[in-house]
């Protein structure tokens, strides 16, 4: 069976593992009930997660993708009854009234470790979020809520994809070409960013980001009922209720932090358009206003123009079998940590190109799997991603249940007799997931609810985008990257200019990443909101991003991150600032480091979520970072490195 479930030799059976689930929690309910508080009582709220967690984290995964309809489709109505259930067990009185019992004794309490007292508390939000603490009338409104926000973020989510049509005749017939035909229509499936042809890019982004009426008011209703939600749960704003536990706590401090980074990346990023600007004139002399759709294409051009970095002089050097022996000699270096391939027995795994890998630690033994799904197939969605199939706790029989994720990539399959080549950016990639995976297998926590990467939104990228860190610096590379034909090591200064590259235009490139940040906070912010989702894009976009907004457009309804990171967009930055300093506090010195290694280890991957996130990386850093430190770690990376620019000028 799939993951080596037995049940799952087959897509009828995620019924049999459902009804498995289902059996199990609703004797752990009335077990919960009947158990006096103590910390046996946060124990069986953790079986019972767990027991939920195994089917429907397991689900998610199968849901997109397995090759196999039959199982995608079983895997999606799995997730579909067990968030029924969790629905249902967060609005359960009675099983509230157990924990709150435990929460409420003192005594009981204050004998509790940290770890049990956070879960324990983690588990009554749950709850709150819920309603739980509201009369039957008002918890009754919460549940709808919830649905109904599911059934919106769904429909919003298929809405942010959907292409858009033109009639042919509106456009001139010589680009017609780059937009798939359908009879006497036009579809436009994205924005062509890469595209030479400035009017193939303006005509897609007019088009592909026409505003549309049903997304309009899917949006608007999505965003009113999270605030609904948020207020009737006793919060002030869906934002407020959204970073309870995060990094930055409140969304004061997260307007704090994105407006101290604008000022601080405004006069960087005027020169960044100023270059592109030159740019688009040297290439277009008619037309030399600088507009939204040219910023990813020029900034493109003067990478290009500068550094001349070609993704095909790096690829030879990047093969998957070298790249995989970096990480497994750096993750040795640093942890003690070596990957080994494993056997898969039948029907364990939904692809034959799927690799297993097993992760054993030098003196602990095994800490758990990581499946590896790298190539493309069909039906098989184009996104990198982690997933975690099942959560690391430690058992009612003492031994650790090993935690299980999936890497999934999307990596060309190669010819026969030559190895896959990753481009700089795929092994870049690569590296990140691999942070997720070792957060996996290290947050070893005693209970599932907090393992590995279950921790706040705005912490979960510090591990992955940390990697990112190690994969740009050339004592790590040096160390795998060898050419597969010649086995010649890749030169210094191709590495050097590769970072550098990077750092064109950089500027205005994370000026665009606040912009979608501030817009995020303010459409989760105070309601009844002032005016209209469009006429904030336009304020925002042209206060905080610089470029003039596009008369009849509506990016808004295409940003796909207002589901899964509603009011938490801003975490992507926040956790590149902690990364940032991490990697030059503690690793940029040597980033083979085993005592460093060890310090992130305790500090910072072993707890999951079982520890308030800037607890770790004060324990890491060894001081408490400001809102004024995280900006100028990101501002800080934007630098060259004088050595680098000297020997290319």
């Amino acid at each position: 069976g799939l993951f080596g479930v037995p049940e799952l030799s087959c897509p009828e059976g995620f019924q049999e593992a459902q009804d498995k689930a289902l059996q199990d929690s609703e004797q752990l309910v009335q077990k919960a009930c009947s158990t006096p508080p103590g910390p046996e009582t946060v124990m069986i709220f953790d079986q019972l997660s767990d027991s939920l967690c195994r089917v429907a984290d397991l689900a998610d995964f199968v849901k997109v993708a397995h090759p196999d309809f039959a199982f995608r489709e079983a895997a999606e109505e799995a997730c579909r009854n067990i968030g029924t259930v969790v629905e249902k067990l967060n609005t359960d009185v009675e099983l509230c009234q157990s924990l709150r019992r435990l929460l409420a004794d003192e005594t009981v309490m204050s004998s509790l470790d940290p770890e049990t007292r956070r879960v324990a508390e983690l588990f009554m939000f749950d709850f709150e979020i819920s309603g739980i603490h509201l009369d039957e009338e008002k918890r009754k409104k919460a549940v709808d809520l919830n649905v109904r926000i599911l059934d919106l973020c769904n429909e919003f989510l298929i809405g942010t994809h959907i292409p858009n049509k033109i009639d042919k005749h509106v456009l001139p017939e010589h680009i017609r070409y780059n937009f798939t035909a359908e009879g006497n229509y036009l579809q436009v499936a994205g924005l062509h960013a890469d595209c030479p042809d400035d009017l193939v890019r303006e005509a897609a982004y007019k088009i592909f980001l026409h505003s549309n009426t049903q997304q309009l008011a899917r949006l608007e209703e999505l965003l009113v009922s999270r605030n609904s939600l948020a207020q009737l749960v006793g919060y002030d704003t869906f934002a407020h209720r959204a970073l309870q536990g995060t990094m930055a706590k409140t969304p004061e401090t997260v307007r704090q932090f994105l407006e101290k980074l604008s000022e601080q990346l405004s006069k960087r990023t005027q020169k960044d358009f100023e270059m592109m600007t030159k740019m688009k004139m040297k290439l277009n002399p008619h037309n030399s206003m600088l507009m939204p759709w040219d910023h990813p294409y020029y900034s493109g051009v003067l990478r290009a123009e500068r550094y001349n970095i070609d993704p095909g002089l790096y690829c030879p050097f990047f093969s998957l079998g070298a790249c995989m022996e970096g990480l497994n000699s750096l993750f040795s270096q640093l942890l003690g940590i070596s990957l080994y391939a494993e056997q898969t027995k039948r029907g364990e795994i939904w692809s034959e190109d799927v690799r297993k890998l097993a992760v054993v630690h030098e003196t602990e033994g095994l800490l758990g799997y990581i499946y590896c799904d790298f190539f493309q197939r069909p039906d098989k969605p184009h996104q990198d991603c982690h997933f975690t199939v099942r959560g690391g706790r430690l058992k009612e029989n003492g031994e650790y249940q090993l935690p299980v994720v999936v890497l999934m990539l999307s990596l060309p399959n190669s010819a026969r007799g030559t190895p896959t080549l990753l481009s700089p950016g795929m092994m870049e990639n690569l590296f990140h997931e691999m942070g997720h995976a070792m957060h996996s297998m290290l947050g070893r926590t005693r209970y599932q609810h907090v393992t590995g990467t279950r921790c706040a939104t705005d912490f979960a990228e510090v591990p992955s985008i940390l990697m990112e860190y190690f994969a740009n610096d050339y004592r790590v590379v040096n160390q795998f990257a060898r050419h597969y034909k010649t086995g010649q090591p890749l030169p210094k200064n191709m590495v050097s200019r590769l970072c550098e590259s990077k750092k064109v235009c950089a500027a205005a490139d994370m000026q665009l990443q606040v912009f979608y940040a501030v817009l995020d906070q303010i459409y989760h912010g105070k309601h009844p909101l002032k005016k209209s989702t469009t006429e904030i894009l336009k304020e925002t976009q042209e206060k905080v991003y610089g470029l003039p907004y596009v008369h009849n457009t509506a990016w808004q309804l295409r940003f796909s991150h207002l589901v899964g990171y509603g009011a938490k967009y801003y975490s992507y930055l926040m956790s590149r600032a902690v990364a940032s300093m991490v990697w030059k506090q503690c690793f940029a010195q040597n980033p083979f480091d085993r005592a460093m290694g060890e310090r992130y280890r305790r500090e910072m991957l072993a707890h999951g979520g079982a520890k308030e996130p800037m607890l770790m990386v004060q324990g890491m850093l060894q001081k408490s970072p400001s809102v004024e430190d995280f900006v100028d770690a990101l501002v800080s990376d934007l630098d060259h490195d004088f050595e680098t620019f000297i020997m290319d000028s």
